[in-house]
């Protein structure tokens, strides 16, 4: 049995967009990839640490914050490691973000020695106290109702 022209071509139209498809799936997945790290790792990381983009956790070092409209420049302290973090978004750093804050950034790591972020999220720096427990509600129940008749 002969295959016309007509279903070849469309037969490698359909091939061509679904491997277009596929690359395209592969490609976006592998650039929305970031690994997470602590300062420590980072440092360990060699080479690999210019290529990938990362998210590195710590608390913002007290007075290391200098702002500049949406930018911010700040260290990152964790277990006696320090980072120096250059972060340039487009929105300004969150209302939480903070001196003693736990703070999230997620970009990459320059040759200079400074993570630059794209990303940054920051947890509140205060304490967060206990519940206190609720009052004993068994005490403040009316007596019950005499019944009728009795």
């Amino acid at each position: 049995m002969k295959i016309r022209p007509q279903a070849f071509q469309i037969g490698a139209a359909v091939a061509i967009v679904l491997g277009t498809i596929i690359y395209l799936s592969v490609t976006a997945a592998q650039a929305d990839k970031s690994y997470y790290v602590t300062i420590s790792e980072l440092r360990a990381m060699g080479n690999k640490a210019y290529t990938r983009h990362l998210r590195v956790a710590g608390d913002v070092a007290p007075h290391s914050i200098e702002r500049s409209g949406t930018n911010a420049h700040f260290v990152l302290s964790e277990q006696g490691h320090t980072l120096q973090v250059s972060y340039q978004g487009i929105e300004p750093p969150p209302d939480t973000f903070k001196d003693g804050s736990q703070a999230l950034a997620v970009g990459t790591y320059g040759r200079d020695g400074v993570f630059h972020a794209t990303e940054l999220q920051a947890k509140c720096a205060s304490k967060y106290a206990a519940a206190k427990p609720a009052p004993n509600t068994a005490s403040l129940k009316a007596p019950p109702a005499p019944v009728a008749g009795k």
